[in-house]
């Protein structure tokens, strides 16, 4: 199970920083990332972290802006947020799975999801 917080509503320009915890252990075969779905959107990639080596990846707009750390002793992930704009007003979710590393930033490629925290950015 994977539980997803930090949401909340910021001002253009502010930051947010996100957590997910899984209630089991993560084993080193999984990649924890992080998706988010504006209104009326669809569900796109943001970032994924391969739970072994640690290796991140980005979606390109946010790269510099978005940053994916983990705390393996605490199974958790994060993701900090910084200089929000109102098109990063969305709901955050956390998933695992075990993508292969061309469908990292692929939905289908991830089996568990957290319910996700709501971010609004507001101008």
């Amino acid at each position: 199970q994977l539980q997803a917080s930090g949401g909340g509503l910021v001002q253009v320009g502010g930051s947010l920083r996100l957590s997910c915890t899984a209630s089991d252990y993560i084993s080193s075969s999984y990649t924890m990332a992080w998706f988010r779905q504006a209104p009326g959107e669809e569900r796109e990639f943001v970032s994924a972290i391969r739970w072994s080596g640690g290796n991140i990846y980005y979606a390109d707009p946010l790269k510099g802006r978005f940053t994916a750390s983990r705390d393996k002793a605490k199974n958790t992930v994060f993701l900090q947020m910084n200089s929000l704009k109102p098109e990063d007003t969305a709901v955050y979710y956390c998933a695992s799975g075990r993508p292969i590393l061309s469908s990292t930033r692929n939905v289908e490629a991830y089996t568990y999801w957290g319910k996700g925290t709501l971010v609004t950015v507001s101008s």
